[in-house]
């Protein structure tokens, strides 16, 4: 199977989860959401769980593009592109945010789900610390729990009580202090 019907097999479920939350997730959706033939899914992705395992993975693929190009010379660089990227979470990736929840969600009861999860928010926190590390964090374990806490948090309160995202400027100084804080600014 290619790369770019996997991809588009993820997007598509990605889309079907934030229009309809998990129990819209099916083969059939996500076929007719990618304007791909019935039971192009299912050859990809046999089972429901592995379908949430894929969409897992695209995610994690999505997030690392975003995050993952954060390459901060200063705190005040980090913090611009932490500002830049949860600026997008929230605003042109919102759908992908909302499906993450979706998938947090479901979960809670699948521990398989559960552990592709944590496998892949491990890449995520390991990616952080690893950033943290290079700009001088002495406590590297815990600042990068408060980072994570504090985009997490932000991100979903944000998505989920309808208020306007904060912008830019706004994020940048949340991550500044933050940042401050940890004496890494």
């Amino acid at each position: 199977m290619s790369t770019e019907r996997v991809r588009a097999i993820g997007d598509a479920a990605i889309a079907v989860l934030a229009d309809g939350g998990s129990r819209s997730l099916t083969h059939r959706a996500v076929d007719e959401r990618a304007g791909l033939p019935k039971g192009a899914t299912s050859n990809v992705a046999r089972t429901r769980v592995a379908l949430l395992e894929l969409t897992v993975v695209r995610l994690a693929e999505l997030d690392l593009a975003a995050f993952g190009a954060v390459t901060p010379h200063s705190a005040d660089d980090l913090a611009q592109a932490l500002a830049v990227a949860t600026q997008a979470v929230l605003t042109t990736r919102r759908s992908q945010t909302i499906a993450r929840y979706e998938l947090t969600l479901e979960s809670t009861r699948r521990p398989e789900l559960r552990a592709h999860l944590a496998r892949e928010g491990d890449v995520l926190r390991a990616a952080s610390r690893e950033v943290l590390v290079a700009l001088g964090s002495t406590a590297p374990d815990r600042h990068t729990r408060q980072l994570l806490a504090l985009l997490e948090g932000l991100v979903f309160t944000t998505s989920i009580d309808g208020q306007p995202s904060p912008g830019r400027a706004e994020l940048a100084l949340m991550f500044t202090d933050l940042l401050a804080g940890q004496s890494l600014a």
